[in-house]
């Protein structure tokens, strides 16, 4: 199969169903920027840390695999082409993998400066951009309807991605800066 095919060198995209569509439309926007999230994810795995926190990331890019084909189809059509769904087990994964890396993290009293150690520095990245990427979805769910559990999992993986990055801190013996916002006379 040859990766070039020159359909879009006129600026349109094909969804799965075969509708063509601009390139900059919002549907293609949310699913290229959770391409963009999976490809700071593999950057951010290809890094030191323990085997859980590098299974788990593979387990959430293959959720993210399903979350761009969700996105990349028209949602009256989805049925028919039989595209895998994003569950609530899915959800509750990632709040159980939090709940378990908070239990040996301090206590957090203020904002934390992304930053630290390249590790940490990488989860942070990847962070943002999952929120550009549910900015993203949500926008598109005002306009056509997106699973509510791909909302969910969307949200839920930026808090995750936090949550990682303080535990890569912590594992990595890294200095979180805490925020303490200027006073004012």
């Amino acid at each position: 199969m040859k990766i070039y095919t020159k359909t879009g060198d006129k600026g349109t995209t094909a969804l799965f169903t075969g509708k063509r569509v601009p390139k900059h439309h919002i549907r293609i926007e949310s699913y290229g920027t959770i391409d963009e999230l999976n490809a700071h994810l593999g950057l951010l795995r290809d890094q030191e840390m323990d085997s859980h926190s590098k299974n788990t990331l593979v387990l959430v890019q293959e959720k993210l695999f399903t979350v761009g084909s969700i996105l990349a189809t028209e949602p009256d059509k989805d049925q028919r082409l039989k595209i895998p769904r994003i569950i609530e087990e899915d959800v509750l994964l990632l709040e159980k993998e939090m709940d378990e890396m908070n239990e040996n993290l301090p206590e957090m009293t203020h904002f934390i400066l992304p930053g630290g150690h390249t590790t940490v520095s990488y989860c942070h990245v990847a962070r943002t951009v999952c929120r550009r990427a549910e900015r993203m979805i949500t926008y598109l769910h005002e306009n056509e309807p997106v699973p509510e559990t791909v909302l969910s999992y969307i949200n839920r993986l930026s808090d995750y991605l936090f949550v990682l990055a303080r535990k890569l801190s912590h594992d990595l013996k890294a200095l979180e800066i805490k925020w303490v916002p200027e006073k004012l006379d």
